[in-house]
């Protein structure tokens, strides 16, 4: 009996030193580990943060600027209060160009944008756009002395455009022979048509509509350079969780005409096209 007793002993030495060594070799993940991988999404890293940090172009009224505090203000900036109040989070406003507007989604500078950005099958292979938000075509903003009408009126002139915009492919796909003059920012461009740097400038003709009433040496053509563009908030690639949070904040400001109602208060009139065009 003894003999067996031992024997049980050694057997059962064996069977709790291989449990330990397999533990040892085999990385168990914790209720914490597992709670990170699930969080990775933006979403929970803002409401963990407690800030939403949206970039918006602070130099393209009146989707964004600085009012005469310094503060930003704009469609796009009021749009961002209303989803940071949702959230139930602060808002920070990082100013952006057009041209960091994917890098700084890349290297999570902001969490999402909000910037005149055109959905397009390029911009889609590294970054995604929710649904849109507004929608608008393309004219060019003159002075009124320059005599243009039309674009057809640009031959061998120069038009001025942004960088990291749409916009310069847009105008080299007209075949016309213009010189295309790239500038930093949206109200660069506007002043290079004011001094005469530049004859025209092309963009958004909702956008431009408001800045001609700010001059009234400056007038829009009436014309549609372009097909609709349809402008959404972009985010960082693979993050469906946050795209599916903000593609549901969306459809309820649209649902209960909000979205419609800012609109209405920037740009002084109903928008001019739908969101969801019928096919």
């Amino acid at each position: 009996m003894k003999l067996a007793n031992t024997a049980a002993r050694v057997a059962l030495f064996f069977v709790v030193t291989g449990l330990l060594a397999l533990s040892a070799c085999t990385k168990v993940s914790t209720p914490a580990e597992g709670g990170a991988a699930a969080g990775s999404s933006t979403l929970q890293a803002v409401l963990q943060r407690g800030t939403l940090r949206v970039g918006d172009c602070l130099t393209f009224a009146p989707f964004g600027f600085y009012d005469k505090d310094g503060q930003p203000d704009g469609y796009d900036v009021d749009l961002a209060k209303e989803l940071a109040k949702q959230m139930g989070v602060k808002l920070e406003v990082v100013n952006t160009t057009s041209a960091n507007r994917i890098p700084n989604l890349q290297t999570s500078k902001v969490d999402v944008v909000f910037c005149n950005f055109t959905r397009n099958l390029e911009r889609a292979k590294v970054v995604e756009f929710t649904t849109p938000y507004v929608v608008a075509s393309e004219a060019l903003l003159v002075k009124k002395s320059s005599g243009i009408q039309s674009v057809k009126d640009m031959g061998n002139r120069t038009i001025a455009t942004v960088k990291g915009s749409t916009n310069g492919d847009e105008v080299r796909s007209l075949n016309i022979p213009i010189k295309i003059q790239e500038y930093d920012s949206s109200q660069a461009a506007i002043l290079a048509v004011k001094q005469g740097q530049a004859d025209a400038m092309i963009e958004d003709n909702n956008f431009l509509a408001y800045q001609a009433t700010l001059d009234p040496e400056l007038s829009v053509t009436d014309e549609a350079l372009v097909p609709l563009e349809y402008n959404a908030f972009g985010v960082k690639a693979g993050d469906q969780a946050w795209l599916n949070y903000l593609n549901l904040f969306l459809f309820n400001i649209n649902a209960s005409k909000l979205n419609a109602q800012l609109y209405k208060k920037w740009f002084g009139t109903d928008p001019r096209f739908p969101l969801n065009p019928q096919f």
